[in-house]
């Protein structure tokens, strides 16, 4: 029996102090976008299934159209943003940079609302991370900002004969047990000056990633950065530098470079329920 009163699991209430702390942090990340010059964009909550690209593991809710075509409930913004701007609205604007602030929705009943951005044909991603970083700063709050390559994995798995599986899992313990110096190296880097360290070590086929790595580390301009070469996260779309801010076990951003409709982008989103956590504490 569902009483009156119920709401589906994973779907958001906000009412009084936490409705107006939602509204104010909304408001003023979006004034730091706005003065970065990016627009505002607001997406359909129904897609077409195919345009949906989310985190392996997770499942969307699906319906059909009028024409039994298969529609879904937004699942993802980013590549949304991209293909709306680009394919429908490319003949009215020729803007690169746009931020929304709407919720994406998963099987079966779960409601998380982001604040995320779009940087579309750019592919400077510590002009994102520096973004992220200064929005986190002005915050006032001080979470780790974890630096990584999802092309480093892949290249180590490739070059050791590994299953990828481990990277995506996190089993540190079993690539201990290869036994291999520089990769128990690589697992033990942390800072950039760990990371300069082993590029001299590693074999030649991973050495360029980790430059890359350590280059755009470098450029980014916050105090509490952790280097992580291996870590191989669960978003599709990443395939280059990318990056997460975390607070205790709390994910609060995710952002990185991604190719979609044929254009290198850049884009982040910043999770509304665990910032407003945080930011409680």
């Amino acid at each position: 029996m569902i009483l009156e009163h119920e709401i589906p699991n994973g779907s958001r209430l906000y009412f009084g102090k936490t409705a107006k702390q939602k509204r104010e942090l909304e408001y003023k990340v979006s004034q730091i976008l706005f003065d970065e010059n990016f627009e505002e964009v607001v997406t359909p909550n129904f897609s077409y299934m195919q345009h949906q690209s989310i985190e392996d593991g997770k499942k969307i809710i699906t319906m059909s159209d009028e024409q039994n075509n298969q529609l879904s409930l937004r699942a993802d913004s980013s590549l949304d943003v991209v293909r709306i701007i680009t394919k429908r609205l490319g003949r009215t604007t020729s803007h690169k940079k746009w931020f929304y602030v709407q919720p994406i929705f998963t099987y079966p009943s779960t409601e998380t609302y982001q604040i995320g951005c779009e940087w579309i044909d750019h592919d400077n991603i510590t002009d994102v991370i520096n973004l992220s970083a200064n929005i986190i700063t002005q915050l006032n709050i001080e979470p780790v900002l974890q630096i990584s390559n999802i092309n480093i994995p892949q290249l180590v798995a490739k070059e050791l004969d590994l299953d990828i599986g481990l990277f995506k899992n996190g089993e540190i313990a079993q690539l201990f047990d290869q036994n291999i110096s520089w990769l128990s190296s690589l697992i033990n880097v942390k800072s950039i000056d760990d990371l300069n360290a082993v590029i001299k070590l590693v074999p030649s086929s991973i050495k360029g990633e980790l430059e890359k790595l350590q280059t755009s580390a470098a450029q980014v301009k916050y105090s509490n950065i952790v280097i992580a070469p291996l870590y191989h996260g669960c978003m599709k779309y990443y395939n280059d530098i990318y990056y997460r801010v975390i607070s205790d076990n709390l994910t609060l951003c995710n952002g990185g470079s991604y190719n979609s409709e044929g254009r290198n982008s850049l884009g982040f989103a910043l999770y509304t329920d665990n910032l407003l956590k945080v930011l409680e504490d």
